[in-house]
C-alpha cells in the first residue's frame, strides 16, 4: 500500500497553526494570517506589549541551519518588509506602533518544538 505524500502546503499550514497557539500561549494576540499583498505575504500578524510583530513560519522537520538561512534570505526579507509596508498603510490605527519582524521556526530537528527568533531582520535603511 502507497504512504501518501503530505503536502507543501498542509505542513506549512500545520506549522502555522502551531506556531499561533504558540504565540497565544505566550501572550500574543493573533491580529491576521496568511495576509497577502501583490508584494508577498505575512504568515502571522501578531501584537503583544504595544509592540506589532510580522512573523515567518518555517516548518522544517528535517531542515537545518542552512536551510534556514536558504529560506529567508535577503530578497525574502525584503518582500516581507515591503508585505509589511502596505498592511501598515492599510491598518491606520498602528502607524505609531513599534515594530518587529521575527522568525518562528517550527519542528525543526534538535530544536524545541517552536524556535522563536525575535528581531530576526529589520527593515533596510
Amino acid at each position: 500500500m502507497a504512504v501518501a505524500k503530505i503536502s507543501t502546503r498542509a505542513v506549512g499550514n500545520a506549522g502555522e497553526d502551531k506556531a499561533c497557539l504558540w504565540l497565544r500561549s505566550r501572550g500574543y494576540e493573533i491580529v491576521a494570517r496568511n495576509w497577502r499583498s501583490r508584494r508577498g505575504e505575512i504568515d502571522i500578524i501578531a501584537q503583544k506589549d504595544g509592540v506589532l510583530v510580522f512573523a515567518e513560519v518555517k516548518t522544517l522537520p528535517s531542515g537545518e541551519l542552512e536551510t534556514l538561512a536558504h529560506e529567508l534570505d535577503r530578497r525574502k526579507q525584503k518582500r516581507i518588509v515591503e508585505t509589511a509596508q502596505l498592511f501598515l498603510a492599510n491598518h491606520r490605527k498602528y502607524k505609531y506602533t513599534a515594530i518587529r519582524f521575527d522568525v518562528l521556526v517550527v519542528d525543526m530537528p534538535d530544536w524545541s518544538e517552536v524556535y522563536h527568533i525575535e528581531d530576526a531582520f529589520s527593515e533596510p535603511v
